[in-house]
């Protein structure tokens, strides 16, 4: 994540407006994948959504948060070739958008690639622990990408993309304690985790590799409580509370999952994937998005995102949201996680229109000045 000086510096440079049809492949990405996940559930939505409702997980996962992640790494690493990463993962929604799903899995293949070889890139030149966890989540989605691409069910390589994503997480995180550096037991416990989510990936079918990965994320969520200088930052004010806050909700969904699927298991279409999944993509990983888009678009875009209070808004109906959808999980009542989906969708709209706001807000503050 860039800090703030160095998003300061590049606001100074002026709007990098050229990134944002890049950008503008992830949203689209995200719009069409909510609205897949709506259509699911027996919600009415237009016809390219209804047909896209098997590219639900694909496109939120590589569609969204690979365009998104490979963009800010391509920022971060400052090399032309870099950019191709997310431009391949947009095309590849682009692809399903226009008519053509079966070349997605090709396209999202390759953007995970050149995302690969970026985070190998700087794990080149910065041998840090952080960026080797970085490198290894890279390489959890060209994993599950190559699986999907090579015919594989998502429910057979889902742990891979949850992989790439909660890992990549962990390793901006792990960067951040070097402010509350921990002991090395500490760091010796973060490696032990992170060795046992990989040992479960391959053995996915196996019915010890959920619950083992459950219980790895259950000791993620407690390591990152324990560590995470947000437990210090919470009690600040302003954009800081509110990053804390979005943190240490997130762990929370974190150790739910965990939970859900060391319990349950992680059998395809059952209630338990429904709430161990969302409690990670939603609870978790959109709580951390939620935290970070202040921080994110200031670097990508060049762009002031200004905090305002109300931020609080979206982060709160997403949370309220889950809890419904995994409650109807829990109690067999399909209409509870149907009205939880749609208010979950209602949150990421209210993150949107929020972010576009405060850019709005800083754009005219920036001329005032």
């Amino acid at each position: 994540m860039a800090g703030g000086a160095a998003a300061e510096a590049s606001r100074r440079r002026g709007p990098a407006w050229w990134r944002l049809p890049l950008l503008a492949f992830g949203f689209v990405a995200l719009f069409l994948g909510t609205g897949a996940g709506l259509a699911r559930l027996g919600w009415t939505m237009p016809d390219a959504a209804t047909g896209a409702a098997a590219l639900h997980g694909p496109l939120m996962i590589c569609g969204f948060f690979g365009v998104v992640i490979a963009l800010e790494r391509a920022v971060a690493i400052g090399r032309a070739w870099a950019y191709a990463g997310p431009l391949l993962a947009g095309l590849g929604t682009a692809a399903t958008v226009h008519g053509a799903p079966q070349l997605a899995p090709g396209l999202y293949l390759a953007g995970s690639l050149v995302l690969l070889a970026a985070s190998l890139d700087v794990l080149r030149r910065q041998r840090e622990r952080f960026m080797a966890v970085i490198a290894i989540a890279a390489g959890c989605w060209t994993a599950g990408a190559a699986l999907w691409a090579g015919g594989a069910a998502v429910h057979e390589l889902v742990g891979w993309w949850l992989s790439f994503l909660i890992l990549t997480i962990a390793g901006e995180r792990l960067e951040l304690s070097r402010f509350m550096p921990p002991s090395r037991g500490a760091a010796n416990a973060f490696v032990a985790i992170v060795a046992a989510m990989l040992l479960a990936l391959p053995f996915w079918a196996r019915p010890w590799a959920p619950p083992l990965y459950g219980a790895a994320l259950l000791a993620l969520a407690a390591w990152l409580l324990r560590q995470d200088i947000a437990r210090r930052t919470v009690r600040q004010r302003g954009l800081t509370r509110f990053i804390a806050v979005c943190l240490l909700s997130g762990y929370f969904w974190l150790a739910v999952g965990g939970a859900v699927m060391l319990a349950f298991g992680l059998e395809p279409g059952s209630r338990a994937y429904d709430a161990a999944l969302h409690a990670l993509l939603l609870g978790f990983v959109f709580a951390m998005v939620f935290g970070h888009a202040p921080i994110i678009f200031p670097a990508v875009l060049r762009v002031a995102v200004p905090y305002h209070p109300v931020f609080y808004a979206p982060l709160l109906l997403l949370h309220a949201s889950l809890a419904l959808r995994l409650a109807g999980d829990a109690a067999g009542q399909f209409a509870w996680t149907r009205w939880g989906a749609l208010l979950s969708a209602l949150a990421l709209a209210g993150f949107i229109a929020n972010t576009l706001g405060a850019v709005l807000r800083g754009r005219g503050g920036q001329r005032a000045g």
